[in-house]
Parts: C-alpha cells; sequence; structure tokens
C-alpha cells in the first residue's frame, strides 16, 4: 500500500511537472511568436515602402535667341538676323531609398529606433520644344544652332530648379510618409527613438 502511495505521489507529480512546463512553453512561445510577428509587421511595412517618389514639381519657361550673322562671311553685305523662341517644361524630382535608411527594431526592449536617413536624390528633367522659328535663306538655322539653343535651354532650367528648397521640401514630405511606420510602430506599443536628429516626435 505504501509502495502504492509513492508510486501515485510521483506519477502526480511528473504530470504536474509536464503540465507546468507545457504551460511555461505555451507562453513563451507564443511571447517569441508576437516579437516575431512585431518584428515582421513593422520591417514588412518599410520593405513595401521601398524606393519612393517623394514628390515632384513642374516648371515652364520661354526662351527666345536672337542669332546676328554677317551674309556670306563678309562685313562690307548687310547683316542678318534669325530668331527662335523655344518652350522649356522641366520636371523635378525627390526621392529617397528606403533601402539606405538605416533603423533597428529592438523587439526586446519594444524600440523602432532610427539611427540614418538616406539622401535626398533629385532628378531634374528638362524637355525643350521649338514654339516659333524666324530665319532667312541666307541665314538658316543649322544643327549647331539648334544643339547650342537646346543646350542654353536646359541649363537655364536647372538654374531656375531651387534645389536646396526642394530637398528642404522633400524631407518634410518624407518625415510626413514616414509616420505610417511610426503609426504602426506605436499602436504595436513600440517607443520611437530618433537618432539622427531630423524627425518630429513631438505629435506621435
Amino acid at each position: 500500500m505504501k509502495n502504492k502511495n509513492i508510486i501515485l505521489s510521483f506519477v502526480g507529480g511528473a504530470i504536474a511537472m509536464l503540465f507546468i512546463f507545457l504551460l511555461w512553453n505555451s507562453l513563451t512561445k507564443k511571447a517569441e511568436d508576437k516579437v516575431q510577428n512585431d518584428y515582421y509587421i513593422i520591417t514588412n511595412q518599410i520593405r513595401k515602402m521601398n524606393k519612393m517618389v517623394v514628390m515632384e514639381q513642374d516648371f515652364s519657361s520661354m526662351q527666345k535667341t536672337k542669332i546676328t550673322s554677317q551674309i556670306l562671311g563678309s562685313t562690307l553685305l548687310p547683316s542678318t538676323e534669325k530668331e527662335i523662341i523655344t518652350f522649356t517644361k522641366t520636371n523635378a524630382q525627390v526621392s529617397y531609398d528606403l533601402n539606405k535608411m538605416k533603423i533597428e527594431v529592438d523587439s526586446i526592449n519594444k524600440k523602432l529606433i532610427i539611427k540614418e536617413l538616406p539622401n535626398a536624390d533629385i532628378r531634374i528633367i528638362p524637355s525643350v520644344e521649338i514654339q516659333s522659328m524666324d530665319d532667312s535663306f541666307f541665314n538658316r538655322f543649322s544643327d549647331k544652332d539648334f544643339q547650342k539653343i537646346t543646350k542654353s535651354a536646359k541649363e537655364n532650367a536647372y538654374k531656375t530648379v531651387n534645389q536646396n528648397r526642394l530637398r528642404a521640401e522633400g524631407r518634410k514630405q518624407l518625415t510626413e510618409n514616414l509616420d505610417q511606420i511610426f503609426v504602426l510602430a506605436k499602436a504595436l506599443n513600440y517607443t520611437i527613438e530618433d537618432q539622427t536628429g531630423q524627425i518630429n516626435l513631438t505629435n506621435l
């Protein structure tokens, strides 16, 4: 009888230990699964954004060019004048490659740490169209003239774009777009830590 009680006690203890082990394993596995799931959700949201065009602006301008030449290259003959008007449309884009953003997801301490933001990629794309052209039989526009005029129009288009202002507005728009990640992190009870000093987290 005594041996039977010992066996029952041993079996009961083993069952209790097994139950505690299974319960502990279940709780820790759920915690690990949640950590991994949170990490996946946040990093996947960043990957989905990938390289994005943050903003773009269009500019347009007209340019008149006059070229005076001597007929047959002689100063004894009267000079002739030719005129061309070009229309330049310029598209300026600011984009950021978020693959170059350095970010750390601290799942243990539930922190989203922004270590470095990517630099702006600015693209300025001018296109030049001839609106009107006035030349003469003795003073035609040559291919060389067209190339020179087009080059001049494009150079003026590049000067028209205020790249510093565009970069500043693009950075502001970037931080607004990143709010999608921050709101998601907040919903998962993560705190945001900005080590770049370029993000305003006061409204989060």
